[in-house]
């Protein structure tokens, strides 16, 4: 039975152009992350971001398995699902007779794709309930924009993603009763992980874990409160 890789990537560019990174992460069959990296790009494009991830990811995996990719960006999904055969056809040119943008790494996505079974799956970004590869993938790349230092690991040290909604839920927990603070160890709502982490005390958390905002980050309730 042939083994099918699920991976996701993204890009991230801190005011497009500014300070700008790329990252994906790699799973299994059933979606559990395996692995993940992450790059530093300098000053660049969202648009170069989400490109360059697609070709670390390409490039990382073995193109003897079938990929299914999932990504956020429509430019890059149809760069290379509508737009790619028109514009080689076209010399590298768009219909409108215009050299194509990025033209070396799309080339370079090109090659890689060729002869491989890799299906492209578009997921929606920043989403409450949204695709857990994606979210893992945009942070690590929002981080690696943020300090442009690139990272790697695998499972047991995945990124983990702040909570969507939870600047809004923090903001909404402060205008009700006291006692609704005290709840949660005076420090604001607490989440059920949706992906295991680890807390500024160096302790790791499993997923479903309850957290809270600590500090910069987050982890245990308790931490919030200690000191």
């Amino acid at each position: 039975m042939v083994e099918r890789v699920i991976a996701a990537c993204d890009g991230a560019a801190k005011g497009n152009p500014g300070p700008a990174g790329w990252a994906y992460v790699v799973a299994d069959g059933d979606a559990v992350p395996q692995r993940w990296e992450s790059g530093a790009l300098g000053h660049s494009t969202n648009n170069i971001g989400e490109l360059t991830a697609l070709q670390q990811l390409l490039a990382s995996t073995d193109p003897a398995l079938p990929l299914e990719v999932r990504l956020d960006s429509t430019y890059t999904r149809d760069a290379v699902t509508k737009w790619l055969k028109g514009w080689k056809r076209n010399g590298w040119k768009t219909a409108a007779g215009k050299p194509v943008a990025n033209q070396e790494l799309i080339q370079r996505i090109d090659a890689l794709l060729e002869g491989r079974d890799v299906t492209f799956v578009y997921v929606a970004a920043h989403q409450v309930n949204g695709d857990p590869l994606n979210a893992i993938a945009d942070k690590a790349a929002s981080d690696a924009a943020r300090t442009q230092q690139g990272a790697s690991g695998t499972a047991a040290d995945l990124p983990v993603p702040d909570p969507q909604g939870a600047t809004a839920a923090t903001a909404g927990a402060a205008s009700k009763p006291r006692r609704a603070a005290a709840k949660s160890g005076g420090t604001g709502r607490t989440l059920a992980a949706r992906f295991p982490g680890t807390c500024p005390c160096g302790r790791a958390y499993p997923k479903g874990a309850t957290i809270t905002k600590v500090g910069a980050g987050w982890g245990h309730p308790e931490c919030a409160t200690a000191g």
